[in-house]
């Protein structure tokens, strides 16, 4: 007889050892944002650094997160889970104790390999521990419990920012430690039924490809006037790849599922939307800090409205792409968040935090609250029965890389709207020259990213009917 994944007993503590783990993952980029005006600050790093402080963490997930589900199949859910916590544990560590710019970039680059092993393994191993037709409590409790904890991390690190003086920054890395030490210790020794799959390939050739490929597309965006070299070596890495996938006995990328419209269709939106959101979500904390005398604790009142009311809108917004399409409440959702974002274009040059910049990200956050459900179930329906774990892994992947392109790529268009005056995008400065070219730098990213959301919704109006 085959042993169960987890005794009956145990599936409640498996799933708060999920939750504290996805929890670490989902808070880390809205966290950092938060912290790099210090953390450039004490680090003496460079606009182009702080591009890659964030890059490297997203980079290495991104190029990863599909090796990692993989490898949960092949070893073992909850042993490569484990072992992506004890990783991303070692790389934060590393943070909280960084000298230099280049210490930083090296441990994200740790943390991002410990979180593409945890990330996927929080929500397989919740559907293993729980039977099918309790799975969807058990998911449901699991997002719900994560989206509170991902709302109330970027005040907590907030908190120690504006408080905690130079040591502030570096707690919100050293609190994943006793997170991370209590996940492990709730599922140590519960999972006998993880006996993995010997079997089961790991796409490793596929993940180099991969790495290489965004690696070099990442520098060749960050590094200004990069040579030509890097830009054909970034092409020919990722056309490697995308050759190598199609011949792969075990690709982690199966590029057949993108024969199907929907799901096609559902990663271009996801796409070109993470990317108008990360853009904007990693440099507005910066603006403010820098330039609109705002401190890290008030710069979470733009993040905060975000998490809640895409935890309160979810289930509605489900079941109204149940009813309307999912392909409807998408570009509703996105429509919302370009306005909002034409609206932060506008306000840029004022700096009005409280009377502009906040009521605008809480209506980028309702236009979220009505995307993301029915993003996730068009990614899910549109692939067959046994695959949805991989178009899962997809989905993923191309939010990592739109967050990976959007920092690279808007941070030379910051830093060319911003001009050659001092202190420079980003850096703390009270002229009023400062205030302005800070507001055209911001300005300038809003408005990219405002039409790349509205781009995101006209790709959805190609879905905007049922899907059933």
């Amino acid at each position: 007889m085959p042993v169960s994944f987890c005794a009956e007993a145990d599936r409640r503590v498996i799933l708060w050892a999920a939750i504290l783990a996805s929890s670490m993952g989902f808070i880390d980029s809205s966290v950092t944002a938060i912290a790099m005006p210090a953390m450039r600050t004490a680090l003496h790093a460079s606009l182009a650094e702080a591009q890659w402080i964030n890059t490297a963490y997203l980079l290495a997930l991104s190029a990863l997160v599909l090796v990692g589900g993989a490898a949960g199949d092949r070893f073992g859910i909850a042993r490569v889970f484990v072992a992506g916590i004890w990783i991303f544990v070692a790389g934060s560590l590393a943070c909280a104790f960084a000298q230099d710019a280049g210490q930083m970039i090296a441990a994200r680059t740790v943390k991002g390999v410990g979180a593409a092993l945890m990330v996927p393994g929080s929500m397989a191993m919740v559907s293993r521990a729980w039977p099918r037709e309790q799975r969807g409590q058990a998911l449901g409790m699991w997002a719900a419990a994560s989206t509170m904890t991902t709302a109330l991390g970027p005040v907590l690190g907030g908190a120690l920012i504006t408080w905690g003086g130079e040591l502030g920054w570096r707690l919100i890395f050293a609190l994943n430690l006793p997170l991370g030490l209590a996940a492990v210790w709730l599922i140590r020794g519960r999972t006998p039924g993880d006996i993995g799959q010997p079997g089961v390939r790991v796409d490793v050739l596929g993940a180099a490809l991969a790495s290489a490929g965004l690696g070099l597309l990442a520098w060749a965006l960050i590094a200004p006037g990069a040579a030509w070299p890097v830009w054909a070596l970034a092409l020919a890495a990722l056309a490697g790849f995308v050759l190598w996938e199609r011949v792969a006995p075990a690709p982690m990328l199966r590029l057949g599922l993108f024969r199907n419209r929907v799901l096609a269709v559902t990663n271009l939106v996801t796409l070109v939307l993470y990317f108008a959101l990360n853009g904007v979500m990693f440099y507005l904390p910066m603006a403010a800090v820098s330039a609109w005398g705002v401190s890290e604790l008030e710069v979470t009142a733009a993040f905060l409205p975000i998490s809640v009311l895409i935890g309160i809108l979810s289930a509605p917004a489900g079941r109204m792409a149940d009813r309307w399409g999912a392909g409807v409440m998408m570009a509703a959702g996105s429509g919302l968040v370009a306005c909002a974002y034409a609206g932060l274009w506008l306000a840029a040059p004022g700096g009005a935090f409280w009377a502009h910049v906040v009521p605008l990200t809480a209506l980028a956050g309702l236009g979220l609250g009505l995307v993301v459900a029915p993003l996730t179930a068009a990614a899910m329906q549109g692939a067959e029965d046994g695959e949805q774990g991989a178009a899962s892994g997809i989905n993923n992947a191309v939010a990592r890389v739109a967050g990976m392109v959007a920092v690279a790529l808007l941070g030379r268009v910051a830093a060319r709207a911003y001009g050659h005056g001092a202190p420079g995008f980003g850096l703390e400065g009270d002229t009023a020259a400062h205030l302005a070219a800070t507001g055209a730098a911001f300005g300038s990213i809003a408005l990219i990213a405002a039409l790349a959301a509205a781009t995101a919704a006209m790709l959805a109006l190609v879905l905007a009917r049922p899907l059933r």
